[in-house]
């Protein structure tokens, strides 16, 4: 077996997108990732995170030059050191043929380019972006297809990360629930009474984001963003000029009718942020938006054929926490289904609730929801006489 880097090979940039296509080609449930959404994590012009940062890739060849594994590895130097006791790199786009041998081969090279760079952990698998993408192992829910840019991996890899020393940093669930309320027969009596509540205030008003006014959005959400999510471990202030990026890229896909925001006296203070389940789409495009492609998203997006979203981000702002507001902003699609015989969508995924927010898991479990997918951000500490620290819980010190 050889290691080599991808580099600036035109060749084996092309076997890291066409690998996982043979691997996974007897999987039902696996979605084809687009291919452009997966160059752009390595390319320096539109990942903005190679301005204080750097990446590498990987390829695993076997005896006679065929690729049998891929991995990348990257450093985020203004995260290396957040909240973390060891400066830690991260480690992602893992795959490999069932071979444990092949496996440590593609784990050491990683490890021995972050050492090489001063890192001492890495976290994997991991994203050389946003949590919200690439991020985590796939360990439990292999019966269901992927959300968009969400891991879909083999139930083997679990067994290749903890036999290499990776432990269980934080767990990422993803829970299924009914759009409609008839259907939320698991939900709790206390939380409709909440939300019910606020919907009756007439104080607290909602509404739908308009594609007309998308800046206005932008910086509303990034108002809530920040009060909510800055500070926490591992998530950094959103800036104007990444909201309005943020808003830009998700205009071509954005159903106006599920992006709702809460207003308390007109000030924005709730958002929850849904989108089309889009891979429901994609996985009919073969990784491809070319002209055919983008023909057949425009056709299946016209016919409306998807019946899945999926809850991308949820803010309330601290004031107005534990007021009932979280209830209500989270049952709006519910409430909007039941006042809309055409409402298009029968099923939502709430994507990336982590363990180490037990309240939020608590709560979203309350609205009747199931955990449909668990997946696993594993850490490894390079030098494993050091203490292991699980990801630190919201409100407690280390």
């Amino acid at each position: 077996m050889q290691v080599v880097e991808v580099g600036a090979n035109a060749k084996y940039q092309k076997e890291f997108i066409e690998f996982p296509v043979r691997l996974y080609r007897n999987d039902p449930c696996w979605i084809r990732p687009l291919d452009t959404d997966v160059e752009e994590v390595f390319d320096a012009d539109r990942n903005k995170r190679f301005e204080h940062g750097e990446c590498v890739r990987f390829l695993l060849l076997n005896d006679v030059n065929e690729t049998i594994g891929r991995v990348a590895a990257f450093i985020d130097y203004e995260l290396a050191n957040l909240d973390n006791d060891q400066p830690t790199g991260g480690l992602g786009f893992f795959e490999c043929i069932e071979d444990q041998q092949a496996a440590l081969a593609l784990f050491k090279a990683g490890q021995m380019w972050l050492q090489s760079r001063g890192m001492e952990a890495m976290d994997g698998p991991i994203n050389f972006g946003d949590r919200d993408r690439w991020w985590g192992l796939l360990v439990d829910g292999f019966e269901r297809e992927p959300n968009y840019c969400m891991p879909y991996t083999k139930p083997y890899y679990i067994s290749f990360f903890e036999n290499y020393g990776f432990k269980d940093y934080f767990k990422q669930f993803t829970f299924g629930i009914p759009t409609t309320w008839a259907k939320l027969v698991d939900m709790s009596q206390a939380v409709k009474d909440r939300a019910q509540r606020v919907y009756d205030n007439p104080d607290y008003t909602f509404r739908t984001i308009d594609k007309k006014h998308l800046p206005a959005a932008a910086e509303q959400f990034r108002h809530i963003y920040n009060a909510a999510w800055g500070g926490h471990s591992g998530v950094k202030e959103m800036s104007a000029e990444q909201a309005q990026l943020l808003m830009q890229k998700l205009k071509p896909v954005i159903d106006d009718k599920i992006i709702y925001f809460a207003y308390y006296r007109d000030e924005p203070v709730a958002f929850f942020v849904c989108l089309p389940e889009l891979n429901q789409i994609f996985k009919h495009v073969n990784g491809k938006l070319d002209l055919v492609g983008k023909l057949k998203f425009l056709w299946h997006m016209l016919l409306k054929t998807n019946r899945k979203a999926f809850g991308v981000v949820f803010g309330v702002a601290p004031e107005h926490q534990g007021k009932g507001v979280e209830a209500a902003i989270a049952l709006r699609m519910p409430y909007e289904a039941d006042h809309n015989p055409n409402f298009q969508y029968t099923e939502l995924e709430m994507n990336w609730v982590g363990d180490f927010n037990p309240i939020m898991v608590r709560f979203v479990s309350q609205l009747g929801s199931k955990i449909v997918k668990t997946h696993i951000t594993y850490r490894k500490l390079f030098d494993e006489s050091q203490p292991f620290k699980r990801c630190p819980v919201i409100g407690r010190r280390k």
